[in-house]
């Protein structure tokens, strides 16, 4: 009897205890911020969405997103790409945080002082991922993983060459893969997903379509294909219907692990479309500072908290979601540098509040291979106009008559010109004379052995020239005609240390044998080199663009070790030089320093 007693009262016991663990668990689902899932497209434009007119697209899980959610009229981003995600990541524009423009790399390189959002939500107990394009600093550090971000697959460029099986990078090691880009990226943030479901996650997926090469599945190809679109057209809208599948792919591991409820989505394009297609009637494209140019998606979803349906109409711009998101999660605002965005929970909340007039500016800079910095298009948006200026060339438009920029109404509006140009030289003397101080490529640090030197990033002296086809086409330095012509990395090493040095260069047939010297402070390596032969297996042509890509074909390429030699700590110049006349065909991509030591001494250590 008594053994009875004893045991009944140790399963009351249990049984409360069980009820008090369940009630902690409860309270602490109940309490638990929102995930979020933050998916960011590449050169998809406002009109490459069924839902914004475009009658000869299939997107239908992005428009059940945005009639599930809100859906803003106006938002805004950059011209390009990098610039519009160094933005997304800090809240404050871009020309704050040390990118400028997407080539060359040094262009494109985040400060490290900058607060990201990664950085936000991992200091709130996050999990963080980001899947896809990273394109804000291509050498370690300015990696994602010291950037907030626990776990990155993807590349770290503007731009991947191969979208099927593509070999790319997870963690800093190299990442084989099969299948399609966006499926694969799809899979690795589902896999991140149900891993994280039990805590609060934040899921960045930066996908790298329709962005060129236009490579794409045949069954997507062959669907536009049939609609009587032409190749180019076929492939992007090709590339946006499989993205839009894997959407819903997404949406739908919300759904089985019972997250819909519980996680913010987000869907956002970096600019306009690149090329010319349905754009909403809207003037301009990818790189310009008109409408079409700057005007793209965003839908916000979150369950029973942001009514389905709303079409939200204050401008907005891509500096805002960071401020956003750190209100809609709860979590505490990090110490960051002063923010240009302003939260947009209130309008997504349907809070009754008295929404300011806001200035948007749009600018492209330019500072292409070391040349003076300049500004090709600037202009600035209000609720009613918009001003740009392109050259001499001054045009303002009432964008609430003349949504389509048709008609520049400046000699009719004198005054708001006037007012505008000064907003517009305000704003450009706070940007343009505290523009940071651009990074040079580190070098020497443990985590990356290997540092690529590339053309596009060196500095060049005499008549040599770096030239591809396009911006994103392999570069070469071109045009070596005698011994005065040079170039020159900024390079700053975090040791004293020892490196196998290398040269990728061209110099086919019946060239002549160039000797070349490199330096670094007092060290240097003297080398000759060969003739290149073609080899066999040269690429010639990509063979699964649907529109052919303009490459510079360089034949005869050979990579060739110039030796060893001790680098020591600091910023200095990494010289090349020619030492005899090379031939006509000398071309050079890049150099290559692959770290095998250190000095022993702590003395130079920065990592």
């Amino acid at each position: 009897m008594h053994t009875h007693r004893r045991e009944h009262s140790l399963s009351l016991t249990r049984l409360a205890l069980f009820a008090c663990l369940l009630a902690e668990s409860t309270a602490a689902a109940v309490n638990q911020p929102p995930n979020v899932v933050l998916i960011m497209t590449d050169d998809q434009g406002y009109g490459d969405v069924h839902l914004h007119g475009n009658a000869k697209i299939d997107t239908p899980n992005l428009d059940r997103l945005a009639q599930q959610g809100a859906r803003f009229d106006r938002f805004f981003v950059s011209p390009i790409c990098a610039p519009t995600r160094a933005a997304l990541m800090t809240g404050r524009y871009f020309l704050r945080t040390g990118v400028i423009e997407v080539v060359p790399d040094y262009l494109a390189t985040m400060s490290l002082d900058e607060v990201t959002l990664a950085e936000a939500f991992k200091q709130a107990g996050y999990a963080t991922g980001i899947f896809g394009k990273w394109h804000l600093g291509k050498w370690y550090p300015y990696h994602p993983n010291r950037q907030g971000f626990d776990e990155f697959l993807g590349f770290r460029s503007g731009a991947f060459g191969n979208y099927f099986d593509p070999l790319l990078e997870h963690n800093g090691k190299p990442a084989p893969t099969r299948g399609y880009i966006t499926d694969v990226l799809t899979d690795r943030a589902i896999a991140f997903i149900r891993k994280n479901r039990k805590r609060p996650f934040f899921c960045y997926l930066p996908y790298n379509v329709p962005h060129s090469p236009l490579q794409v599945p045949d069954r997507y190809f062959d669907k536009y294909k049939a609609r009587g679109l032409n190749d180019r057209t076929a492939a992007v809208y090709g590339m946006c219907d499989n993205m839009d599948e894997n959407v819903g792919r997404l949406l739908a591991t919300l759904d089985s692990l019972q997250l819909a409820g519980k996680t913010i989505v987000l869907f956002l394009s970096d600019n306009g479309p690149a090329g010319a297609r349905y754009n909403a009637g809207m003037r301009g494209r990818k790189g310009n500072v008109d409408e079409g140019g700057v005007r793209v998606p965003l839908f916000v979803r979150w369950p029973k908290r942001i009514r389905a349906g709303k079409v939200i109409t204050q401008l907005a711009s891509v500096r805002d979601l960071f401020p956003t998101l750190i209100d809609l999660c709860g979590i505490s605002m990090p110490e960051t540098k002063p923010l240009d965005g302003r939260s947009l929970a209130p309008l997504l909340l349907g809070q009754d509040t008295d929404w300011p007039e806001r200035r948007f500016f749009s600018v492209r800079v330019d500072e292409r291979f070391g040349g003076r910095r300049t500004i090709k298009e600037i202009g600035v948006r209000t609720n009613r106009w918009r001003l740009t200026i392109k050259g001499k060339r001054v045009a303002l438009y009432d964008m609430r008559s003349d949504p389509r920029q048709r008609h520049n109404v400046a000699s009719k509006h004198p005054k708001e010109v006037v007012e505008l140009r000064r907003a517009i030289d305000a704003w450009k003397r706070e940007m343009m004379n505290h523009l940071p101080a651009r990074v040079p490529i580190p070098v020497g640090y443990r985590a990356e052995p290997v540092v690529r030197l590339e053309s596009p990033d060196s500095h060049l002296h005499g008549r040599i020239t770096v030239q591809g086809k396009v911006a994103w086409d392999i570069q070469w330095i071109h045009h070596w005609t005698g011994t005065d012509d040079y170039t020159w990395w900024d390079i700053e090493a975090v040791h004293d240390g020892t490196y196998d040095v290398a040269i990728t260069y061209s110099a086919p047939g019946d060239s002549p044998p160039v000797n070349v010297r490199v330096e670094a402070g007092r060290a240097c390596l003297d080398a000759t080199l060969p003739a290149t032969k073609r080899r066999a297996d040269e690429p010639t042509k990509a063979r699964r663009d649907r529109v052919p890509r303009r490459l510079t074909v360089v034949p005869a390429q050979s990579t060739r070790s110039l030796g060893r030699m001790t680098i020591r700590a600091g910023r200095q110049r990494f010289y090349l030089r020619v030492l005899s006349p090379p031939g006509p065909q000398f071309q050079v991509s890049r150099i290559t320093l692959q770290r095998i030591g250190e000095s022993p001494s702590p003395s130079h250590s920065r990592e």
